[in-house]
């Protein structure tokens, strides 16, 4: 068992099993990852709305790696356990992009950058009103797929990916099938914190250091990523009283964006927040939920939002 440490200074955008490994591994070695954020070092603390769209289209998520796992074949399942995952850098960004996200730019048609502070290393700190605790997650972790050429990262694939779930935290063990011998591992995309539904496409986005332990279970074939958590899947925000919007109809896509919608009011009206800075805090904070799937032709979605983020 040998701990290993792969920084960020060279990065990959794609997933493509062409890629050649830039460390191998055997089961039970850890990995210590430098993960760069999902602009790519773009922003700053200094970074203002208009550098949004001067940022330019998305090219991919910056990933570190791929790791080859000795031993690991198309017939196995790579077991990731995450031990540790911190900010790499005092600050976080979340971003609102015309045409993006949950709502589309009838909502919201100009672009928006909200810079957290994440100094204490306990808290995201939006201003002196909101205060979200911290709970870093990597939002990209994956492995090559079993196709050729290169593919993009943004969506969730059978391969892991963008996967953007706020309870792959420190303590929860990633299961992912294995399409090429190796596995070929990344990771990227840092995640300070998250609402379930990251619901105008950025969490509190950072830089960050990502401790994980590979193993295997051979023989085991899954068809999609599972995971399992150490405890409950109750977080530090979650822990209190929430305000909580719904709305019922036959599209769940579309009853999701009216809850959100409803929140967002919610904020505006109850908290003062702008509109974007309640689309923002949407995205970080509030956990989109399905209510009710059973009784149609309506179905419920319900947006939680846990009042003790504020200050």
């Amino acid at each position: 068992m040998k701990t290993h440490h792969l920084d960020h200074d060279e990065i990959h955008q794609e997933w493509n099993n062409a890629l050649p490994p830039r460390l191998e591994v055997d089961p039970d070695d850890t990995v210590v990852f430098e993960t760069r954020d999902a602009a790519n070092r773009f922003y700053s603390r200094a970074s203002t709305h208009d550098d949004v769209l001067r940022r330019g289209p998305f090219r991919g998520h910056p990933l570190t790696g791929p790791v080859y796992v000795r031993g690991a074949t198309p017939a196995d399942t790579l077991v990731v356990e995450i031990l540790d995952v911190q900010p790499a850098a005092d600050f976080g960004w979340t971003a609102i992009r015309p045409g993006r996200g949950l709502l589309p730019e009838t909502d919201f048609a100009k672009p928006f950058l909200q810079i957290w502070d994440l100094s204490d290393g306990r808290h995201a700190r939006m201003d002196h009103r909101v205060a979200v605790p911290i709970a870093p997650f990597p939002g990209v972790m994956g492995v090559a797929l079993d196709e050729p050429g290169a593919h993009s990262t943004m969506p969730p694939r059978k391969n892991g990916g963008n996967m953007d779930i706020k309870h792959l935290t420190a303590g929860t063990t990633l299961l992912l099938p294995v399409w090429m011998d190796g596995a070929l591992f990344s990771v990227g995309d840092a995640h300070a914190t998250q609402g379930d539904g990251e619901v105008c496409v950025t969490a509190v986005e950072m830089m960050g250091t990502v401790t994980l332990r590979f193993g295997l279970a051979p023989g085991r074939e899954l068809k999609e990523p599972q995971f399992r958590t150490s405890g409950p899947i109750v977080s530090a925000a979650d822990r209190g009283p929430c305000f909580v919007t719904t709305a019922h109809g036959p599209d769940l896509f579309a009853s999701a964006q009216q809850a959100i919608r409803y929140m967002i009011d919610h904020l505006a009206t109850e908290r003062g927040l702008s509109r974007e800075e309640a689309y923002i805090l949407c995205s970080v904070a509030v956990d989109l939920k399905i209510s009710e799937i059973v009784d149609a032709p309506n179905w419920i979605v319900s947006a939680f939002l846990p009042e003790s983020i504020f200050t």
